[in-house]
């Protein structure tokens, strides 16, 4: 089973670390790992280019995304799993389900704030979007 696991640092994406490390061995076999993150575009401003360059802005989303996955790497790595890092850019919702589709996961993975229907209504939420867009699995621990 290959798991697509969607972190970005937080207490509840390290939720969702925990229940797939305690559960690994629910799979027949050790479930491969896409240990992704995503970061939001810079938005473009005309004239940016003249200061920041393709390089920086990609070193800038390297460092921040790899900073975003350092926990989780950790402890998928404690626990002797095999995974693939990866930092997206670009729309959370849609990067995490194209990379799903892309790579042949079978399951997407995530931690959710658990907010209440309400509060998710006006807000939106990365999840709520998953539920709606992917044709893979979703599983959200909260």
């Amino acid at each position: 089973m290959k798991v697509l696991l969607a972190v970005d640092g937080s207490k509840n994406a390290m939720d969702a670390v925990e229940c797939l490390v305690r559960h690994a061995a629910w799979y027949r076999e050790e479930p491969e790992v896409e240990l992704v993150t995503v970061h939001l575009p810079v938005p473009k401003v005309r004239g940016l280019g003249k200061f920041v360059g393709r390089r920086e802005l990609q070193r800038y989303y390297d460092e921040e995304g790899q900073a975003s996955l350092e926990r989780a790497a950790g402890r998928l790595a404690r626990a002797g799993m095999q995974f693939e890092r990866r930092v997206l850019v670009g729309p959370i919702a849609e990067s995490i389900v194209k990379h799903a589709e892309k790579t042949g996961c079978d399951l997407i993975l995530l931690g959710t704030r658990g907010m209440s229907a309400t509060a998710n209504a006006l807000l939106g939420s990365t999840a709520t979007k998953l539920m709606q867009i992917a044709t893979t699995p979703v599983m959200l621990v909260r």
